[in-house]
């Protein structure tokens, strides 16, 4: 079957952009990628985007598909062999997990941007109680339900490559406590579809967006990267 053409819009630094693009690379699928800037977004993305969020995918320049999962199942479907499950309750549940990765997300946005020291310390707590649960679950390795690579491996990944960068005594991910997950992340962290899912620039930007961050997260996790020459 003939690809379509695809055109992904992304932030630089999305973390669910990040999601679709290591699944791109991973199957190898050619794609043209369109980086905005989310302070000033153009009006025609507006128009296209019913959130208003990336990612955001055009297929063959007409058809639009937002949010990442359902972007990442797409190009599952449209490009063999399938990184999710072929047995029904096996690919229920990794929609499920994958559904709850985004939460992950959320928690860890949440970390990075708390306003004061007590809150960074709740939403590290909230965060934490997440890693805990994907903890008790990646237990087949190497990857996450066992030797193949599949969309779940490409949803958490984003979440663990920027924990692992911002390295912090208040840091809900301390490696130690979570050895199926540090375990997993270091077999992941070296598949080149991961390490080539950010933009070449992406270590300068994220200490520029940490420091324009109002309150106590922000410029702290900043300084912590500069400190370790990222």
């Amino acid at each position: 079957m003939a690809l379509p053409h695809l055109h992904l819009i992304s932030f630089p630094l999305c973390p669910f952009v990040q999601r679709s693009v290591i699944t791109l690379k991973h199957k190898n699928i050619p794609f043209e990628r369109t980086y905005l800037d989310p302070t000033a977004l153009p009006d025609w993305f507006l128009e296209k985007s019913p959130t208003g969020k990336v990612p955001l995918l055009i297929v063959d320049e007409r058809s639009v598909l937002f949010e990442s999962a359902a972007i990442n199942e797409y190009l599952d479907e449209i490009s063999p062999p399938r990184l999710l499950p072929e047995d029904p309750l096996e690919r229920a549940q990794a929609r499920a997990w994958i559904a709850l990765a985004s939460e992950m997300i959320a928690a860890q946005f949440r970390w990075m941007g708390a306003p004061t020291e007590e809150a960074f310390g709740e939403a590290r707590d909230e965060a934490a109680k997440g890693l805990r649960q994907f903890e008790k679950q990646c237990r087949a390795g190497p990857c996450f339900t066992g030797p193949d690579f599949s969309l779940l491996d490409a949803t958490v990944a984003p979440v663990l490559m920027r924990y692992e960068l911002l390295q912090d005594p208040g840091s809900p991910w301390q490696p130690a406590e979570f050895p199926n997950l540090a375990r997993w992340w270091q077999h992941i962290s070296e598949m080149p579809a991961v390490r080539e899912s950010v933009p070449d620039d992406f270590l300068a930007r994220l200490p520029r967006f940490l420091n324009n961050q109002q309150g106590f997260a922000g410029p702290r996790l900043a300084a912590g990267l500069a400190e370790r020459g990222h």
